[in-house]
């Protein structure tokens, strides 16, 4: 049985027993936010560095996009145990990209829960040369002069 269903400050990240196990690939099937919270969204991060510029591998993009995801994140006074969904984008997806991106966010995400996500092939992206974007929501605890 692979259920596993575990609590994170306020999330509850729950693989039900009757689909198939996510996490070699790095995600959840459910995770629930309780309130209050903070919503924090952030947009769509490429593998550009801080001056704009995409390294022509997959795997450098997708680590750059993750550190970009941490700035993000941070700039909210959020982190990646918060994020509960993010949306990937990936050009000429295939099993090694899937694996290479596998990696990256068990390494992004570490010791705490990964979060539910949805994985989209594409053709194109916004920029030339871009194989990878990543965009996340997280639910973080409200300061304690709020709750």
């Amino acid at each position: 049985m692979h259920s596993v269903n575990s609590t994170h400050a306020r999330h509850s990240f729950i693989n039900p027993a009757q689909l198939y196990d996510p996490r070699p690939n790095a995600y959840t099937h459910v995770v629930v936010a309780s309130t209050p919270a903070r919503i924090v969204h952030v947009a769509g991060q490429g593998g550009e560095d801080d001056a704009g510029r995409l390294a022509a591998d997959f795997e450098t993009q997708v680590r750059q996009a993750l550190t970009n995801l941490g700035a993000a994140l941070a700039a909210a006074d959020a982190t990646f145990s918060e994020v509960v969904k993010i949306t990937v984008l990936i050009v000429d997806h295939d099993a090694d990209r899937l694996a290479i991106f596998g990696r990256a966010l068990g390494a992004a995400w570490g010791v705490h829960p990964p979060p539910a996500c949805t994985l989209i092939p594409v053709a194109r992206l916004a920029l030339d040369g871009m194989l990878f974007e990543i965009d996340a929501m997280a639910v973080s605890t409200l300061p304690t002069s709020l709750t």
